[in-house]
This record gives structure tokens, C-alpha cells and sequence, in this order.
């Protein structure tokens, strides 16, 4: 019996409510919009559900993989043989837990997230407004846009580590530059709670349309991409560096270094994993060539 065969019996058995579907492109799950299928999707609805799931999928050899709106991805073009566990659209509770305040979900988007504080009249999560990812993601890589971060907010993190579930002081998270104690995916994040500051709800509203603006007149919104293709290198800007390196426009199949912003990729249409790959390395290496900086990337690219 195949370890889907055996996932399948065992989700009906304990999980029957469990939203999971067969054979998904994960184009349709990614904002690359590039992937094969996935042999099963799962979509648990609250933080117990997928605990409860992440026991049974070990147990079946299913190699699950966790993520949420898909939006730092790059998935196989053959797909996945292992089971995709999404928290975004399901796992989205939400609540203020005191005047400063907010626990929510690892699906949670901060979209959703950063208008629900301003609606409390919350300040902090306006750097948040127009990133597209959802919290689980965000604390997973200390998400961050123009001079804000996730280790400005977090106060906890509720995760299940390789032993039991716990709830994980921010002092203890270990938060970098793109990165946490959670990097490692020897984790799973469940949920966080955010400790914010009193604020204008009118204030916090035109800072986010500012910012909002900001990133409509600078990035490549109409296009499918990961966001930002590459970290910031000590004392450089990625996007620079590529720009001075003469690459905007440099196109590999359906991928492409954006000519609005060097430091995003995009799918121009049809672009496929192996061509964003190939389109990395040869910006990597000519940068390299030209600057001596080795580009990092910050999208994650998945694996079987």
C-alpha cells in the first residue's frame, strides 16, 4: 500500500471533516503560479486539526510539507510526491486578547491581520498592509518591508516542535534577517500573538495607502512572482547590484528579471521552475563576476 493509500484510510478514520483534495497543481497554490501536482493537499481547519494530522502523515511516511498563502515558493515542475499541508483560507481565528494585543492563526494573512489592528486602533503592522503572505510565513522567515519586521511585533509564537506544542517567548525565537529559530523546519508555527501600540485608526490607514502606493509604483505587482528573488547582501541592495550588472529584462523561457525592479523574477507567462532556476544562477554568477557578491536567494524553492 502506498503512503497515500495509507494517509487516505487514516483521515477518514480520524480526521473525516479534514478538507484534502488529490492531484493539485501547485500553480494554483503559489503566487509563482509554477508546480507540478502535489499527490494530496490537506487543509486543516484549526490549530488541533493539524497537529492531529502532522502525527497521522508521519506515521503513513507521507513527508508532509507545511506552508501558507505560497507566496516564497517555488514548487517542482514535476510536482510532489508528499503530502502539502496549507493553513491559509482555514486556519484564519483571529482575536484581541487585551488593548494591545492579537493571537491569530499561522494562516491568518497579514493583510487581514494588519486591518484588523488598525480597526482596533492598533499601530504596528502597517509595514504588514501589502506584504501577501500569512503569519505563519512571516514569522517563519522575519518577513519585512520598508523598516518594518515581524521581530518588532512578535510577542509569542505557539509551535510544535519535535517533542510537544509550545508557546515560545520572541526572545527565544532567534530573529535575523530572514530568518528564526523556526528556519531550520524542524517546527511547525501554529498561531502567534502580537503585542502592538495605541494608535489613530485614521493614522495607521494613510500610512498603510502610503505604503501601499509605495510598493505599487516600485514593484512588478501585475506579474506572478515570489517577491524579492534575492537577500539583501552586508552593504548592498540585490536590486542595484542586478540593475548596475546590466540584467534588467535578462529572460530565461517564461522567466524574467523585472524592468521595474531588478530584484524580483517574474513569470512573464508559462515560466516554469527549471527556467526561474537557470535565470538565478546566470544573475548569481554574472553579479558575482561583476560586483564579487554572491546573491543569496530568498525564495524557498521546494523539494521532493
Amino acid at each position: 500500500m502506498t503512503w497515500f493509500e495509507k494517509l487516505d484510510e487514516v483521515i477518514e478514520k480520524y480526521l473525516p471533516d479534514l478538507p484534502m483534495e488529490q492531484d493539485v497543481p501547485m500553480s494554483r497554490l503559489t503566487s509563482f503560479h509554477i508546480g507540478g501536482p502535489a499527490r494530496r493537499v490537506a487543509y486543516p481547519k484549526n490549530r488541533e486539526q493539524l497537529v492531529i494530522l502532522l502525527g497521522l502523515a508521519d506515521e503513513c511516511g507521507a513527508r508532509p510539507f507545511v506552508m501558507g498563502n505560497g507566496t516564497n515558493l517555488l514548487a517542482p515542475d514535476k510536482g510532489l510526491e508528499r503530502l502539502v499541508v496549507r493553513t491559509a483560507g482555514e486556519m484564519n481565528a483571529l482575536q484581541l486578547v487585551d488593548e494591545t494585543t492579537i493571537e491569530a492563526d499561522a494562516g491568518v494573512s497579514l493583510a487581514r491581520l494588519a486591518l484588523f489592528a488598525k480597526n482596533a486602533g492598533l499601530s504596528g503592522l502597517e509595514f504588514a498592509h501589502g506584504i501577501p503572505g500569512s503569519l505563519g510565513g512571516a514569522v517563519y522567515m522575519n518577513a519585512g518591508a520598508y523598516g518594518g519586521e515581524m521581530k518588532q511585533v512578535v510577542e509569542e509564537v505557539t509551535a510544535l516542535t519535535e517533542s510537544d506544542i509550545r508557546r515560545i517567548p520572541a526572545q527565544e525565537c532567534d530573529f535575523g534577517y530572514r530568518h528564526s529559530a523556526f528556519s531550520d523546519g524542524k517546527s511547525v508555527i501554529l498561531g502567534a500573538k502580537l503585542h502592538l501600540s495605541k494608535g489613530s485608526s485614521s493614522e495607521i490607514d494613510a500610512k498603510m495607502a502610503e505604503l501601499m502606493n509605495r510598493r505599487k509604483s516600485s514593484q512588478p505587482l501585475e506579474y506572478p512572482s515570489a517577491g524579492s528573488t534575492f537577500k539583501r547582501p552586508t552593504g548592498y541592495f540585490a536590486g542595484t547590484l542586478i540593475q548596475e550588472t546590466g540584467l534588467k529584462g535578462l529572460t530565461v523561457g517564461g522567466a524574467q528579471v523585472s524592468e521595474k525592479h531588478a530584484g524580483f523574477i517574474i513569470n512573464i507567462g508559462g515560466a516554469t521552475c527549471r527556467d526561474v532556476c537557470t535565470l538565478i544562477q546566470q544573475v548569481q554568477e554574472k553579479v558575482r563576476q561583476a560586483h564579487g557578491v554572491t546573491l543569496e536567494p530568498e525564495v524557498r524553492i521546494i523539494e521532493n
